[in-house]
């Protein structure tokens, strides 16, 4: 199983109902949602954070970070 982690979850991503955690059966899967995730995520949320994906081992993580 290959896992899609959103980490330091801000208050656009709880009020959209996300999931902090997701599993898929392949890589590919799990690397299209968490791309798809960040798309929705900068085009819908409110312009205050940036966000980060990082691979490992197959699980990707997508860090929510405020903007400096």
């Amino acid at each position: 199983m290959y896992k899609v982690k959103v980490e330091n979850t801000c208050r656009c991503f709880i009020k959209g109902g996300f999931a902090e955690v997701q599993e898929f059966a392949t890589k590919e899967e799990a690397q299209k949602e968490a791309k798809h995730l960040i798309g929705v995520m900068r085009n819908t949320f409110c312009q205050k954070h940036e966000f980060a994906l990082s691979e490992q081992f197959g699980d990707f993580t997508i860090y929510i970070k405020p903007r400096g």
